[in-house]
């Protein structure tokens, strides 16, 4: 059932049919990832694994390339993420299938738009290129899990620049972080995949620790020493000002030569498009962000601190005139489905008290 839209393209019903995406790599002058990972670790209720699936897939079939999504870390720590193979394994099938299995559960029925005819349970094959999976580890233990799961295209490692934060986080001293990035560095060259690195606490931590644009600058020139390719500049805790972020990508982007170098920014919504505007004004094209702004680092003592959202860095970029390869009409479904799944899985679930 197809129907032509007032831009000229032409979409079908049924989350699986081929359509025409506003998106091709040559009008790229920003990269973005889109990082669900980051935005749901922190809700207090588990998502079934086959709506991450959906939602993934339907990112996918929206334009978006570059996907942070899933994590390889102890559910004791984050239990949201326990599924990631599982996850992983339903989405692959979703991207490739001709058919869908089965819906079984009641919680992927009500994030499906209405009532499907027969002919809308049909799966072509998709006529968009693969994206890049991103998947974050923490340990030798969660690198051997990434490795070993099919569509995870690209590991990501938060090495943090905050003594403090490092030791919360991963009990690591810097030594014993910075040998596992050598062996992450090492081993995804072997196994084809790709390797990002987040400097957390790049802008600056509430630790009252040492701190300075010199302390990146060192981390990023170790990291290009050791052949790794992309860099993400984390504001972690969400407190650096637009003129900060623009100040430190500028005092550490030549240290970046040869590198991709991108930002993951957390900020309060009203600060959100100028920190967004000051990246970019100072040389960034790697843009890390979720839809709706839902995540952020759970240590940035405001509730109003989360992702930037992707719907902010598209409009914000695009005023600019800048080809994200996205458009901010053609999100509202995806959009839709995110606010769904926020408004569901935010809320700790309701306990029965003993009298």
């Amino acid at each position: 059932m197809r129907n032509r839209r007032k831009d000229g393209m032409v979409s079908k019903r049924g989350f699986g049919a081929k359509r025409k995406i506003a998106y091709h790599p040559g009008m790229q002058s920003v990269r973005l990832i889109e990082c669900p990972r980051d935005a749901w670790q922190g809700l207090p209720q588990v998502i079934p694994t086959e709506v991450k699936a959906e939602y993934l897939a339907r990112l996918v079939a929206a334009g978006f390339r570059h996907i942070d999504a899933v994590s390889f870390v102890s559910p004791k720590h984050v239990k949201q993420m326990a599924d990631s193979e599982a996850m992983m394994e339903r989405l692959m099938a979703l991207l490739g299938a001709k058919r869908e299995g089965p819906e079984t559960s009641k919680e992927t029925k009500i994030h499906r738009r209405g009532r499907r005819d027969a002919e809308d349970t049909e799966m072509t094959e998709r006529n968009v290129e693969a994206p890049e999976i991103i998947g974050i580890v923490v340990n030798e233990k969660g690198l051997e899990r990434a490795l070993g799961t099919p569509g995870v295209t690209t590991v990501g490692y938060p090495y943090s620049i905050s003594a403090y934060f490092r030791r919360a986080n991963a009990n690591m001293s810097r030594g014993e972080s910075r040998a596992l990035v050598e062996t992450l560095q090492r081993e995804t060259k072997a196994a084809g995949r790709g390797l990002v690195v987040y400097i957390s606490m790049a802008f600056g931590n509430p630790y009252e620790e040492p701190w300075g644009p010199e302390i990146v600058e060192e981390t990023i020139e170790w990291l290009r020493e050791l052949g790794v390719k992309t860099v993400s500049l984390a504001d972690t805790v969400g407190t650096a000002k637009p003129e900060e972020v623009g100040s430190l990508y500028r005092a550490v982007r030549d240290a970046a030569r040869g590198m991709e170098l991108g930002v993951h920014l957390h900020s309060r919504p009203e600060g959100a498009a100028k920190k967004v505007l000051a990246a970019y004004e100072a040389g960034c094209r790697r843009f890390d962000s979720a839809l709706t702004g839902l995540g952020g680092c759970p240590f940035a003592g405001d509730d109003l601190v989360g992702n930037i959202a992707t719907e902010t860095v598209v409009a914000t970029l695009e005023k600019k005139g800048v080809a994200t390869g996205l458009q901010a009409s053609g999100l509202g479904e995806v959009l839709k489905m995110s606010s769904q799944i926020r408004a569901m899985y935010e809320h700790a679930p309701a306990t029965d008290t003993v009298q």
